[in-house]
């Protein structure tokens, strides 16, 4: 089984891209590898090719990105732009996320990367902010699970300065060197750019997904979508 340690409203709008200019950055390569709006709409294919679609950056995921989750050599790549006070990506978190982590993270056919996208308040940056702090301490994915289960709601205070050292305590990270990490913001470029990177891929709520497949066709879910729309492009994009 592949560990955290290794390393949803309803309702969305997917569109593919084909991706024609590639770069890849933080290590490893990912061709080896509002609030939504009550509508689900169909796939739609913009393919560069046909005069379609407009070129991306692969950059923009793998930036500013947390520590990897899974295998490195999965050939698909599933990018979460999340928000830890988002009532749809907590829900996301508790009733999907499982199951693609057991069929498709622990099988080394899936890779996770998350990546800030701070839209709630000021408690979602302080929440974000800790988050990088655990990474320090390889801990990230713990540190990330943990926030998720203690969230109560959005901008009440669960993620308020004393609660996030709380939560640093029950993760096991060392409180002198979280709290130091905290005070002195130097993960606060590191969030603000990656929201800039969310905006310059049109994102404008969370939970927001991108699907990269192993020739770069990469598929955007917005919302927390039922697991059975994850597991279709992801089988769709393993028989390529």
């Amino acid at each position: 089984m592949i560990t955290r340690s290794l390393s949803i409203g309803l309702g969305v709008s997917i569109a593919a891209i084909v991706i024609v200019v590639a770069f890849f950055v933080s290590g490893f390569d990912l061709s080896k590898n509002e609030k939504s709006p009550n509508t689900l709409l169909q796939p739609e294919n913009m393919d560069q090719t046909k005069g379609g679609g407009s070129k991306i950056d692969l950059s923009l995921f793998s930036s500013k990105a947390t520590t990897l989750l899974g295998s490195p050599s999965a050939t698909v790549t599933l990018v979460e732009f999340g928000d830890y006070q988002c009532f749809h990506c907590n829900r996301f978190f508790h009733t999907i996320e499982p199951g693609i982590e057991k069929n498709y993270i622990d099988t080394k056919k899936v890779k996770m990367i998350f990546k800030d996208f701070t839209i709630i308040g000021e408690d979602s940056i302080s929440a974000a902010h800790a988050s990088h702090c655990a990474n320090e301490e390889g801990k990230f994915w713990e540190y990330h699970d943990a926030l998720y289960n203690h969230w109560t709601g959005e901008n009440n205070g669960w993620a308020a300065f004393d609660n996030l050292v709380e939560i640093a305590n029950q993760t096991g990270l060392d409180e002198a060197d979280f709290i130091e990490c905290m005070e002195d913001g130097r993960y606060s470029s590191v969030i603000e750019q990656s929201n800039s990177q969310g905006r310059t891929l049109g994102i404008t709520g969370t939970p927001t997904f991108f699907i990269v497949g192993s020739n770069n066709m990469v598929t955007k879910i917005t919302g927390a979508q039922p697991y059975e729309v994850f597991e279709k492009i992801f089988e769709s994009e393993l028989k390529k």
